[in-house]
C-alpha cells in the first residue's frame, strides 16, 4: 500500500511538532525543512486543525502547535484521517471477483498493516529520532531563535535523511 502525499505531509507536520513541544512553528519552516510546497501544506495544516490535531496561534508570533499530548495521537487513526481509499486493486469490474480469492487476502493484509499503525502513537514515532529533529531546526533559526525568513540570513536546511 502507498500512502499518499497528504497522508505523508500530514505524518511529516505532526512528527515536526511533536519534536519541538517547547515552541510554535510556521508552515514556511516546516515547509522548507521537508522541501513541500508551502500552499500544499497550508492546505494540510488547515486540514489538521479541524479535525484537532494542531492549534494555531495567530499574529507576528505566533504558528502552529500539537492541540493534544503526542502519546494521545494514534498514527493509525491520522492515516484513516489523511488517506484517500483504501482499495489495493479494483474488484469491481472484474469477471472473476466473487469467485476470487485475493480481494481477501488483501482485505486480510490491509487489516493487518492498520493494525500495526494503530499500534503506535505519535510519540511513538519521534522518541528516538526527537533529539535529530529538533537539531534539524536549528539550521532554520535566525541568530535570535526566531525561524529565518526574508529578512533573515540564508541558512542550510535540514538532511533529507531526517525527514525518513
Amino acid at each position: 500500500m502507498k500512502l499518499t502525499r497528504y497522508t505523508d505531509y500530514a505524518l511529516r507536520v505532526l512528527m515536526h511538532l511533536a519534536a519541538r513541544p517547547e515552541r510554535l512553528c510556521s508552515i514556511g519552516e516546516i515547509a522548507r525543512t521537508y522541501a513541500i510546497s508551502h500552499n500544499h501544506l497550508m492546505k494540510v495544516v488547515h486540514d489538521l486543525g479541524k479535525t484537532g490535531y494542531v492549534s494555531a496561534v495567530r499574529g507576528r508570533n505566533g504558528g502552529i502547535r500539537l492541540a493534544r499530548p503526542p502519546e494521545e495521537i494514534n498514527v493509525g487513526a491520522v492515516v484513516r484521517h489523511t488517506q484517500e481509499g483504501f482499495d489495493l486493486v479494483d474488484c469491481g469490474s472484474c469477471g472473476i471477483a466473487p469467485a476470487c480469492g485475493l480481494t481477501g487476502v488483501l482485505g486480510k493484509a490491509l487489516a493487518a498493516f492498520m493494525a500495526t499503525l494503530d499500534a503506535f502513537t505519535l510519540a511513538d514515532l519521534v522518541a528516538e529520532r526527537s533529539e535529530a529533529l529538533r537539531s534539524s531546526s536549528l539550521a532554520l533559526l535566525s541568530e535570535d531563535g526566531r525561524p529565518a525568513g526574508a529578512g533573515g540570513p540564508r541558512l542550510p536546511l535540514a538532511s533529507p535523511e531526517l525527514c525518513g
